[in-house]
């Protein structure tokens, strides 16, 4: 996942907090999520996605966020989350911040 810093925030890199398994790494000026080598909670990848697309909502730190439809097929399946099928899940869509939170309504989060 992609994460695009809002204009108030030159960087932000490390955990979000505890429990996800993910943090944020600066690579070349670009922000990306990465997993944990130790302990990741199954749903730990689909709570850091929420996280990062709630924040980005308040375009305090993250002003959005891209998540490919592989990362998002991925997430909910290990959360045992319905991934195929899933109303407004497509293969070929890169999904932002505001898709994510819409998604998790439709799934009933």
């Amino acid at each position: 996942m992609e994460i695009i810093l809002s204009n108030h925030c030159k960087s932000l890199t490390g955990s979000l907090g505890q429990g996800f398994g993910y943090f944020i790494v600066n690579r070349k000026g670009r922000f990306y999520s990465v997993r944990s080598k130790h302990s990741v909670p199954h749903d730990g990848h689909w709570r850091f996605i929420l996280t990062c697309a709630e924040l980005a909502q308040m375009h305090l730190y993250l002003s959005d966020i891209r998540v490919s439809h592989q990362e998002l097929s991925e997430a909910l399946s290990e959360a045992s989350l319905p991934s195929s099928g899933a109303p407004g899940v497509r293969p070929e869509k890169i999904y932002s911040a505001s898709d994510i939170l819409t998604l998790k309504e439709r799934i009933s989060l």
